[in-house]
């Protein structure tokens, strides 16, 4: 039988590799294995260009090369260079070949579709929200020649104004194909993974401790929900998703997980999803499945604090049991007028609580806050600081991070932070100058001095408490446990002291523990979980 015509889908780049940045390769291209799997199951060929494997200049390359006889170039972003890369990808291609059809997806273009269907027509259309149906439509219309208009989900560009074709509701799993894991070659993300040095990665995970500390792992990312129903307003998930969490069976993401390791033989599996412990029930079954397989699995993933606090100590044993290794926690704010206002179901003491269940059961927990809220105070903001400082200091398994709030499109404070004078940027070259979420500063002068000042004191003493600046513990180390227990960052002179006499000495052991610090010497270093 004839193969039907030939759809390119573009991974954009997460972090511009031609400025020696480079993510971690465990990282797969999730979404166009996805948003692919239905047309080529109706025998369509899809082909997959995950750009993190090249540099800029090869993946547009490539890129262009796939296009010569393809129908269709698709792009998908998140905040960050990706939105930029895809930018630049589908420019080229649309410049190369007028006739293709462009359509972007994702998170981003989801939130703002008027910054691609702006009238410079490089874009057809935007896939608004959950892609999977909507993108089977789009390709159908593009071969048939149809009418855009009649494939919900869309927002287009007509008679020089963006219009929205008809809404699409969130579907669940029943409707859906797993990912169609055949699309890739999954070679190139092993031997990446596998080379020296790989843990400096942006992104990358601790090694599983079975493995030892600090060891070379193989790990693959894999989605096993859509959506989340929490109503955090800093967040764009509520309005993309409409608060709508649809799971996929523990048992069939089992079957397709460890069939996955029979072919390829990882060690460890990242869930991508962003609320993977919503149900109890379906966490239980996923963990005890593993169990009673005897998969040996090593995971890791994102559970709320609220959940953890409410479920039952056994299902906390699970998780520990089935393999879990690490879970991200959004905490996100101290202060209980302000977790209120953000909508996290939070009460005090449920950050501490949360991390002790985890961390007395061998896990370690990532903890995330975000000071700086439109309107928040300097006590809140300090008040967080102290929290985290408080719970890393209690709880040596926990990496706690203090990000600067950054202004996000699609969320109830956009509007807020336009009125405080935040300038966005104009153009999807400049969002991707934005890193990732929670990297970097993007609202300059938004943090009190003395907020700041605490809050890089505490990263740096939570670096030295850690063990990331080097690999012993002398003076400096001891100073700094007394510090994060205390919370008296008054005259922190050792700090000066060590770095003078470091520039001499070289104290630090290696090049790899500088890279690996969590010390911010300025606003965009990155902050790399404790590894």
């Amino acid at each position: 039988m004839a193969r039907k015509p030939k759809i390119v889908l573009y991974q954009s780049q997460q972090v511009n590799q031609d400025l020696g940045q480079y993510t971690s390769y465990d990282i797969l291209p999730l979404e166009m294995l996805h948003v692919g799997a239905l047309p080529d199951k109706e025998g369509y060929e899809v082909v997959i260009l995950d750009a993190s494997l090249y540099s800029n200049e090869e993946a547009h390359r490539r890129a262009l090369e796939h296009c010569k006889d393809a129908i269709i170039f698709g792009t998908t972003a998140i905040l960050g260079y990706m939105v930029a890369d895809g930018h630049l990808a589908a420019q080229k291609v649309r410049a190369a070949f007028p006739g293709i059809k462009i359509i972007a997806g994702g998170w981003f273009p989801s939130v703002v579709p008027e910054a691609y269907l702006n009238g410079d027509g490089v874009y057809d259309a935007v896939c608004m929200g959950q892609g999977e149906l909507t993108f089977l439509d789009f390709v159908h219309a593009v071969e048939s020649g149809a009418d855009l208009m009649q494939v919900p989900g869309l927002a287009l560009y007509r008679d020089g104004k963006m219009v929205m074709t008809e809404h699409r509701a969130v579907v669940g799993w029943d409707k859906l194909s797993n990912a169609a894991w055949h699309l890739i070659d999954i070679e190139p993300y092993r031997e990446r993974q596998m080379r020296p040095g790989a843990r400096e990665a942006r992104n990358r995970m601790p090694s599983p401790p079975a493995l030892g500390k600090g060891a070379n792992y193989f790990g693959i990312t894999y989605f096993s929900s859509f959506g989340c129903p929490e109503p955090c307003i800093f967040c764009c998930s509520p309005a993309v998703t409409n608060q709508r969490w649809k799971a996929m069976p523990a048992e069939r993401s089992l079957d397709d997980i460890l069939g996955l390791r029979d072919r390829w033989k990882f060690d460890a599996v990242r869930f991508q999803d962003a609320n993977w412990g919503v149900m109890e029930k379906r966490n239980r079954e996923f963990c005890e499945g593993l169990i009673k397989r005897d998969a040996r699995l090593h995971w890791t993933t994102t559970i709320e604090i609220h959940n953890i606090i409410r479920a039952k100590p056994d299902s906390l044993d699970l998780l520990r049991d089935s393999g879990l290794y690490v879970t991200s926690m959004g905490a996100e704010a101290a202060d209980p007028d302000m977790l209120k206002k953000i909508g996290k179901q939070i009460k005090p003491g449920d950050t501490k609580a949360a991390a002790g269940e985890m961390h007395k059961r061998g896990i370690t927990s990532s903890l995330t806050y975000i000071i700086g809220y439109p309107g928040e105070s300097e006590a809140s903001m300090l008040k967080t600081i102290h929290e985290a400082r408080d719970v890393v200091a209690t709880y040596p398994s926990v990496s706690a991070h203090v990000y600067p709030f950054r202004p996000i499109p699609g969320n109830d404070l956009w509007g807020p932070c336009l009125e405080l004078g935040y300038q966005p940027p104009k153009t999807l070259v400049e969002w991707g100058t934005q890193l990732e979420y929670h990297v970097m500063s993007t609202w300059k002068g938004h943090i009190p001095p003395e907020v700041e000042r605490t809050w890089r004191l505490d990263y740096q003493y939570a670096s030295f408490l850690h063990g990331l600046v080097r690999p012993k513990r002398g003076l400096i180390e001891k100073i700094s446990e007394w510090r994060m227990r205390s919370g008296n960052f008054t005259a922190p002179v050792e700090l000066k002291a060590f770095y003078l006499m470091d520039k001499v000495f070289g104290w630090r052991a290696h090049k790899e523990d500088q890279k690996q610090s969590w010390i911010m010497k300025s606003e965009n270093d990155r902050v790399t979980m404790k590894a």
